[in-house]
């Protein structure tokens, strides 16, 4: 039967309620595809890609329903729009519903109010980035420290942030500050860990789950680790926030070793910060990505022979055929994955034509839409088409496990990699203990056809290595 695309307006919820609708719905006997979404541009973009056609006259300000149902068999049996429509209605309605029963007291309206009850608390921001900045001040006037969840925040507003907290002792954690553990407690996307001697400092979300893990692996525990934001080492902040919050892994006795984690930073930024490490009574190891400098596994080995620890064999689950020549697509979740594996392939030599590496978290895919590590239907798409050209070589992906990330990856990837053409490569970054079950979401991947490594920089290396590079 045709498509079925409605525009609502008055109609508006946030895109991971969203992403919730659609889902339910599409569970439904007969229904092929079913998204709800708001008519960003964006996601008018992506609901055109996957064939549906949108009214001229829908905005930003319109709900989009669109569906696409099986055909009616012989027997005129099978689904109609009107059910699929009543249950978007219900799912809607259900997810708008308060919880019910009485409460003590109405909940805070603005951060300053929620600050009145309980000075002094860490404060999470995740609202639009246009509004970030405004609520991240209010709780820096309060006193508190804020963790900025929020992308799109300006860095001129990064930086006026972080220069008010400097002058008041306080932290900001962010702008885009995916993860942090704070006194053992996740926050963001977090792994889970058990405490540790060792600190970390990150300016880079998936870059310290990468080490979380990888630690935690090696039987090393981590009690904080303060994500600042990925641009916190550019020249532009100059590591505003890194300063406070290794000054604070420094006084704390728990602390061993701490560790500084960046995407590739500003080099005057970098030596500037390797200078004031100098400083500090706790020992700090630096795990900056670049050229010329360890990738974040080998940073991890280093700094388990610094403790004394033996270093384990990262593991490695399923094969993958081996290809010779073709094109390297690396689809990505995080983005210091993303940049991990750009080092990675710039330093083997390959061919820039020969390569293309994409960070589905980036602003430009995130705005008005939850990000992949929740919703991955912008990397399935792009999958499926990389995955049909017969220039397609190797597939390097990865999967981010922890709390708040999509509740079973491998039930949408596996099924979508499954005698696919070209080899798959598959980093899986999480631990034993996180929600989705490490070893259950590698096993599915690794039963789908892929090579799956718990190390990032593995998994790079051996995507390049089937393409016939290393």
């Amino acid at each position: 039967m045709p498509d079925h695309v409605e525009l609502r307006s008055g109609t508006y919820a946030d895109s991971v309620t969203l992403l919730q609708v659609s889902r339910e719905v599409q569970q439904l006997p007969g229904v092929r595809t079913a998204q709800v979404a708001m008519a960003t541009p964006l996601n008018v973009e992506v609901l055109e890609r996957m064939g549906f056609t949108l009214p001229a006259e829908a905005t930003v300000n319109h709900l989009v329903v669109a569906l696409r149902l099986d055909d009616e068999d012989s027997d005129g049996d099978g689904i109609d729009v009107d059910t699929v429509r009543a249950e978007v209605d219900r799912v809607l309605d259900e997810s708008r519903r308060a919880p019910s029963g009485p409460t003590e007291e109405a909940p805070p309206r603005t951060t300053g109010t929620a600050l009145r009850r309980r000075p002094g608390a860490l404060v999470v921001v995740s609202v639009p980035g246009a509004s970030a900045a405004l609520e991240a001040m209010d709780a820096l006037q309060s006193g508190s420290d804020v963790m900025v969840f929020s992308d799109n925040v300006p860095v001129a507003q990064e930086v006026a942030l972080k220069r008010y907290a400097d002058g008041r002792g306080l932290l900001v954690m962010g702008p885009d500050c995916g993860t942090a553990v704070v006194d053992g407690l996740g926050l963001g996307f977090a792994n889970v860990v058990s405490p540790g001697p060792v600190g970390l400092v990150a300016a880079s979300g998936t870059g310290c789950q990468q080490v979380l893990a990888l630690l935690d692996h090696a039987g090393v525990g981590v009690t904080t680790a303060y994500g600042v934001g990925g641009r916190d080492l550019s020249a532009d902040v100059g590591g505003l926030a890194t300063r406070t919050a290794l000054a604070r892994l420094d006084a704390d006795p728990a602390v061993e070793l701490a560790v500084l984690i960046s995407k590739p930073p500003a080099e005057e930024v970098a030596r500037d910060l390797a200078a004031y490490t100098e400083t500090l009574g706790t020992p700090v190891h630096l795990a900056l990505l670049g050229a010329g400098r360890p990738d974040l596994t080998r940073a991890t080995e280093d700094l388990l022979r610094t403790l004394g620890r033996p270093v384990p064999t990262w593991p490695v689950s399923g094969t993958t055929r081996t290809v010779t020549g073709g094109r390297l697509h690396g689809l990505f979740v995080g983005g210091t994955m993303k940049q991990e594996a750009e080092v990675l392939v710039s330093a083997a030599g390959l061919d820039p034509l020969r390569y293309e590496l994409v960070d589905f978290g980036d602003d430009e895919y995130t705005t008005g839409r939850a990000h992949p590590m929740i919703d991955p239907s912008l990397r399935l798409e792009r999958l499926a088409d990389v995955a049909a050209d017969p220039d397609t070589g190797v597939l390097l992906l990865d999967v981010v496990l922890g709390h708040g990330a999509e509740a079973d990856p491998a039930a949408s990837l596996a099924p979508a990699i499954r005698d696919l053409r070209p080899p798959v490569v598959i980093t899986v970054v999480g631990t034993a203990r996180d929600p989705q079950g490490l070893q259950r979401q590698v096993a599915a991947l690794a039963d789908a056809g892929a090579e799956v490594h718990l190390s990032n920089a593995g998994a790079t290396r051996r995507a390049l290595e089937i393409l016939g590079v290393a």
